[in-house]
């Protein structure tokens, strides 16, 4: 009995290098020298297969990149990841609820990698690799069909990963882009025959520095004869001052992640009412119902239930303007990385009904992205 424990830890030992190793993450070879005299312990006792048997996202692609950690050279190509980065999830579960046959994952991103698409000059933070290979495989692994990209800030206005990504998605992924108020109408029309069909105007001042109130109705004045969209990202406390600039935009107009509610705060609060409020009175707004790892303040460990009473109501209330996404590679999480597939299993808790589902999942999005 006490043998067959201690090959039990052996087997979850072995395994949890294993990951590691696979991930792209090096150690000593001292250690290496020790890990493949387990595997031998585990070969002649058994357990050899069952200890293998993790396949991280990285080891089902042809190109393998670093993990980054705290405990080994954060650099890639001229890069150097930010020292408190966190790697998004090398295993993410495979949910139990199952998605419709048709589901659109409608907000994530992809990071270079790096020595092929620069990181832009201006960026506020430097993250790991993430490639589209990679989230192909992510939006497989969890059942989805479709990906809606949107440009991540790192790559500010430069949008060549963006585009390089649709271009090879087979006509499965459409694009959100960040532009200036320079671009041309021919430079429009090129990111409109790639797959982009909206642009993002980024309110959060940690991230990136807001154009004027000028410039973005320049962009908003350019885009409106192609029939885009404007997605913007704030957080709640902003909403007051910004109120009135964003019910003049004159486009369809997506808000990200709810504007990150303070979750603290009651539902039928003043705060998160002036959102619905928003909503209620402009046909053209939407929302993302996205990203309770960011918003939840009992975080995972509470399965993020605090966030469920807020996406539930935006989704019973405007059922035909919501929409979801994973937010992979999930930037700029300090606290913890999400499982993306446990982000899944949450949307019968803010969608419960088929019905709901597949408009959240399907029926939006395609009529959003997908419709020429």
């Amino acid at each position: 009995m006490a043998f067959s424990s201690f090959l039990n830890c052996l087997r979850a030992a072995v395994g949890a290098y294993w990951c590691k190793y696979c991930s792209g993450q090096r150690f000593s070879i001292a250690n290496d020298i020790v890990y493949f005299y387990l595997l031998i312990v585990l070969f002649r006792h058994g357990g050899f297969c069952e200890a293998l048997k993790v396949r991280p996202i990285n080891r089902l692609l042809p190109n393998r990149h670093k993990r980054a950690t705290n405990t080994q050279e954060r650099v890639m190509s001229q890069f150097v990841v930010d020292a408190d980065w966190l790697h998004w999830h090398q295993s993410p579960s495979e949910p139990h609820f199952k998605v419709p046959e048709g589901a659109v994952d409608a907000h994530c991103h992809v990071f270079g990698p790096g020595d092929q698409f620069p990181f832009a000059p201006q960026r506020k933070y430097t993250p790991c690799d993430a490639s589209k290979d990679q989230l192909w495989a992510l939006r497989d692994h969890l059942g989805f069909s479709r990906n809606v990209i949107v440009q991540a800030t790192c790559h500010g206005a430069d949008n060549r990963a963006l585009v390089d990504a649709l271009n090879h998605s087979n006509g499965l992924a459409r694009g959100v882009a960040t532009v200036t108020e320079s671009i041309t109408d021919e430079e429009l029309q090129s990111l409109h025959e790639a797959g982009v069909r909206g642009v993002r105007f980024n309110f959060v001042k940690r991230l990136v520095d807001a154009l004027p109130f000028d410039a973005l109705k320049v962009i908003a004045d350019k885009i409106k004869p192609l029939g885009w969209h404007i997605v913007i990202y704030f957080e709640a406390q902003e909403l007051p001052e910004l109120y009135d600039f964003f019910t003049a935009l004159p486009t369809t107009v997506v808000v990200d992640h709810m504007g990150r509610p303070d979750v603290s705060k009651p539902v039928d609060g003043p705060e998160f009412a002036l959102f619905l409020k928003l909503l209620a009175e402009n046909e053209n707004f939407w929302s993302k119902v996205s990203c309770p790892e960011r918003i939840s303040k009992v975080g995972p460990t509470g399965s993020y239930e605090d966030v469920v009473p807020f996406a539930r109501t935006v989704v019973e209330r405007f059922p035909d303007r919501v929409l979801w996404g994973t937010d992979w590679p999930h930037p700029n999480m300090k606290s913890h990385m999400p499982d993306d597939g446990h982000l899944v299993d949450m949307i019968p808790q803010i969608a419960p009904t088929e019905a709901l589902q597949k408009k959240l999942l399907i029926d939006n999005p395609m009529r959003l992205y997908w419709a020429d």
